[in-house]
């Protein structure tokens, strides 16, 4: 059995709709079907029928048993950061909206835990629970901007992934709203759990697919007292890729440990108008490092000591970061990379991963790609956790999805990763423009199980259909 029709959206959808949220928070005008059709994936761009924005779950409830009846389309929306096409309403159908559920609802310092809406900012709720002394470590570049719903759709990382985490590290427990409109809770708000499957991790990273993430419970931890920042260029991204692994061999955990080749950082140099980072025709790439913690003493030992090995793999001159401003300049310059290239027309961009010690031949091999295959790459992010993104810049090819040329190079990366022991998502999810390469790494049983697991929760194809897997769900 295949399950692929959807009814058509009419007046008296949209009017129910309206009752439930209020007639303010209906949209169906030219202007927000236009700022709803896209995210940061490419240049891609679907217009749903409506957007809706409710407050709570149970208004989430109420719209998702009328989509559910009548097999209405829903795709649910964050902040519209994503770069995997998770938001894109390619199908039509409902816009779901997520920012009006806003609110922290309870910082709990006893228990060292906060319960959040998903409409919160990420760096608004890392700020909130800074001011009581704790930290939630996943950072991705768009903290600025970015939901913290949407970080659970993903399982977001970020910089600080390498010694913290990634957000699948950090959720205890959340209320969803299944795509029959039932509400439940995943779990429970406790560190410890062996009761049953676990409902909590297999939401996280789901990309919406499964369920509606309407509160959030995560656990924290202390914020570190102190953090050494230093950057250390290299004429060789081999080598400069080769010092990562060599850096965690030696024993030390680095807070953050980002790679950033010459290329992209004369883009982003550029656009934040800094030169706090020398950018020279003999430098091939940069490695930003940062440690962390409570003692000062040892953090400075273990900079020194850190500063020492990479000159061992050819590294240059090292710049400490003297001082707050000097460190938010360079984090700044890290963050706003991808933003920079991709104005500079490096559309597609892909988020591969490989274990550490694999990344020289990572490099290598998108290099060679792209010369067999005229087009431009640059590299750039994670290195701590072998996690690298590729922006890719091809004349006349402004999206990877639908474009046979380009599927096949990125057919061909993915193979090399997959070779290399890794696998073609470490954080962006898989969404709209990755999942006709699913099968360079799973199976067909594989995948039949993950489509199964959809099928439980879905069974009428409704919740972000189309997204890792095609539209239509093949029975078991």
């Amino acid at each position: 059995m295949e399950v692929t029709s959807q009814a058509t959206l009419t007046a008296e959808h949209v009017e129910a709709f309206k009752k439930i949220v209020g007639e303010a928070y209906v949209f169906a005008d030219t202007d927000t079907l236009q700022h709803y059709s896209h995210d940061e994936t490419e240049t891609l761009s679907f217009l749903p029928e409506v957007v809706v924005k409710p407050r709570t779950a149970e208004e989430i409830s109420e719209i998702m048993k009328i989509c559910n009846r009548d097999i209405i389309p829903v795709t649910p929306r964050g902040g519209g950061t994503g770069l995997s096409g998770g938001a894109l309403p390619h199908l039509g159908g409902v816009l779901l909206s997520m920012e009006r559920l806003n609110s922290i609802l309870e910082i709990d310092e006893r228990n060292l835990q906060v319960t959040t809406e998903p409409g919160v900012i990420t760096e608004v709720l890392q700020n909130a629970v800074i001011e009581k002394g704790l930290f939630y470590p996943p950072d991705p570049s768009s903290r600025g901007s970015c939901f913290i719903g949407g970080n659970i759709a993903e399982n977001s990382g970020g910089p600080k992934a390498v010694k913290y985490g990634v957000v699948k590290d950090y959720v205890l427990n959340l209320q969803v709203v299944l795509p029959n409109g039932e509400i439940i809770w995943t779990g429970a708000n406790v560190l410890k759990n062996s009761t049953g499957y676990n409902l909590t991790q297999l939401f996280v990273g789901s990309e919406g697919t499964l369920g509606i993430v309407t509160k959030i419970v995560l656990r924290l931890i202390p914020y570190p007292k102190f953090d050494l920042l230093m950057l250390v260029p290299y004429r060789s991204l081999e080598k400069a890729s080769e010092t990562v692994s060599a850096i965690f061999r030696a024993g030390f955990t680095p807070s953050a440990l980002e790679l950033v080749e010459i290329d992209a950082l004369r883009i982003v140099s550029q656009m934040v108008d800094s030169y706090v980072v020398p950018v020279t025709d003999d430098i091939a790439a940069h490695l930003i490092i940062e440690v962390d913690g409570n003692n000062m003493e040892l953090l400075m030992s273990d900079m020194e000591q850190i500063a020492a090995l990479t000159e061992q793999y050819e590294g240059g001159e090292v710049f400490f970061a003297e001082d707050a401003q000097q460190k938010a300049e360079l984090w700044k310059l890290r963050r706003r990379t991808a933003e920079a290239v991709k104005i500079a027309g490096y559309t597609i961009e892909e988020d591969t991963v490989v274990p550490r010690a694999a990344l020289p031949a990572l490099i290598r091999g998108v290099k060679e790609l792209g010369a067999r295959n005229n087009f431009h790459a640059v590299c750039y992010g994670h290195a701590g956790d072998g996690n690298l993104h590729i922006r890719i810049k091809k004349e006349g090819t402004p999206n990877s999805h639908g474009d046979v040329v380009m599927m096949q190079h990125l057919r061909e990366l993915f193979e090399l990763v997959k070779g290399l022991g890794g696998t073609i998502s470490g954080e962006h999810g898989i969404g709209l423009i990755q999942k006709e390469y699913m099968d360079v790494v799973f199976s067909h049983g594989q995948l039949e199980l993950m489509r199964g697991i959809k099928k439980v929760f879905d069974p009428n194809n409704i919740l972000n259909a189309g997204k890792i897997f095609d539209a239509g769900l093949q029975a078991g």
